[in-house]
């Protein structure tokens, strides 16, 4: 903080799920910092729904700080955290600020199924890098996304960039996304996204061809048999 100088730390991301240390003794040391004026908020970050659900129970019962955003993989290519991740967030009013919004350049339209990446890009550098490697992303269901995509974007004139995040800014619980970019010109392409909104047909067709189809138990069970509007807003 020293070095950047900052009195204190707006949100602090817990990055993950620590199997070796009790729930109990990080949400005492987080209070503590919040106590102490070193951080304002906690938030945590790639835990599941029952992982989130027991850091807020435990904060909530014992009096400890309780994390106020969750930052997941989510986008239209990335849908999983629909099933448990983030209804939890909503019934606890927590925010969303997704990583990986454009799928490391796969929904910028900048891949293809007849070349494999080369040069000075992400997949280029490493075809193999992570969760957008393209042996993984190179489906049909992501070309059969990025054709819907690509249609929006034409009709307005927009870059495909802005139809993705367009479509993610305007989930529910999501507040804001969290940006990558190689350099200035692509980090600009992102931010003009800010006041491009999306027609209800337009979200919807975005929302039918990125849909992971339907879920099984209890998931369809819960939807035909129990009244949960929290889990039914999330499958438009």
């Amino acid at each position: 903080m020293k070095r950047l100088g900052q009195e204190a730390i707006d949100v602090y991301f817990v990055h993950g799920w620590d199997r070796h240390t009790p729930i109990v003794d990080t949400l005492a040391t987080l209070t503590d910092l919040v106590k102490a004026g070193k951080i304002h908020n906690i938030a945590w970050s790639n835990v599941s729904g029952w992982q989130l659900q027991k850091i807020v129970s435990t904060a909530q019962a014992e009096g400890f700080v309780v994390p106020v955003a969750m930052q997941p993989q989510y986008k239209l290519l990335e849908r999983g955290i629909e099933a448990e991740v983030l209804p939890c967030c909503l019934e606890n009013n927590i925010s969303l600020t997704p990583w990986s919004p454009l799928g490391g350049g796969w929904l910028t339209g900048k891949y293809s199924a007849a070349n494999r990446p080369r040069g000075a890009t992400r997949l280029g550098e490493d075809p193999n890098r992570g969760v957008e490697a393209y042996d993984i992303r190179n489906t049909d269901r992501t070309y059969r996304i990025l054709d819907v995509v690509e249609a929006i974007a034409t009709r307005h004139t927009r870059p495909m960039t802005h139809v993705a995040l367009a479509w993610l800014l305007a989930r529910p619980g999501v507040s804001s996304v969290l940006l990558g970019a190689r350099d200035v010109d692509q980090l600009q392409v992102s931010i003009d996204a800010y006041d491009f909104t999306l027609e209800p047909a337009e979200m919807a067709a975005l929302s039918f061809a990125s849909s992971n189809g339907p879920l099984h138990y209890p998931y369809n069970f819960l939807e035909n048999w129990c009244d949960i509007d929290v889990w039914k807003r999330l499958q438009c």
